[in-house]
């Protein structure tokens, strides 16, 4: 197990998280959510008062905030200048500026170096939208979950207290087209990646899949 990386892709809702974790817990390596750090850049941004629809001003201060991230797969971790923002980046308000925040290309720049600088030697499981493709392209095991809308919108809802699923659903698509159509890192399946549908497993049968496969590779 040495040095192992397992490279985690795809849209919101399509298990990412869940599954990382549970993997990472039961071969005792780290875990990096990359999405969180995107997440805690925006949550900066908005902090700032920074007008959204200028990318030249995000990107002219995308140096200036410090993250603080964790890497234990039970208790991850997300900070920012030294204040923890593991719950507000979870926000809605968050979660609607992410898109355009992470597309601002020297953003982009600068995580993607703090998270090959956290990867590092290995031992680790790594989820995004551009882990296969961008961050990682030599990691041993790539997997791009996908799961069908209505999956993917229901199982997002139960996790955002008074939302809705079509709320959920529209929100999801907004933000997939978002993402896979950005000039930058797009969202995208490496070519050598192994597709898994998510729609029908639970939990346990996604992480023993992905087990199967990392078994396979190693």
């Amino acid at each position: 197990m040495t040095a192992l990386v397992v490279a985690m892709d795809g849209p919101s809702g399509s298990g990412k998280s869940s599954a990382s974790r549970g993997v990472a817990r039961a071969l005792g390596l780290r875990y990096l959510d990359t999405g969180a750090m995107y997440r805690a850049i925006t949550w900066w941004v908005l902090r700032e008062g920074i007008d959204l629809t200028d990318p030249g001003m995000i990107a002219a201060r995308a140096e200036e905030p410090v993250l603080q991230v964790g890497t234990d797969p039970v208790a991850p971790t997300i900070g920012v200048d030294g204040v923890d923002v593991a719950g507000p980046i979870r926000s809605a308000e968050v979660t609607a500026a992410v898109s355009a925040v992470s597309a601002v290309p020297e953003v982009r720049r600068r995580l993607v170096a703090e998270q090959r600088e956290i990867i590092g030697a290995g031992d680790i499981v790594v989820e995004g939208r551009d882990i296969g493709t961008v961050v990682a392209p030599d990691a041993q095991l790539k997997v791009y979950l996908v799961a069908s809308a209505h999956a993917r919108a229901t199982r997002r809802a139960a996790e955002v207290a008074g939302s809705t699923l079509e709320a959920q659903r529209a929100d999801m698509a907004r933000r997939d087209h978002l993402d896979s159509t950005r000039v930058t890192d797009p969202l995208a399946m490496a070519s050598d990646a192994v597709e898994l549908d998510t729609t029908a497993l639970n939990l346990d049968e996604v992480i023993a899949e992905i087990l199967r496969l990392i078994k396979e590779r190693t």
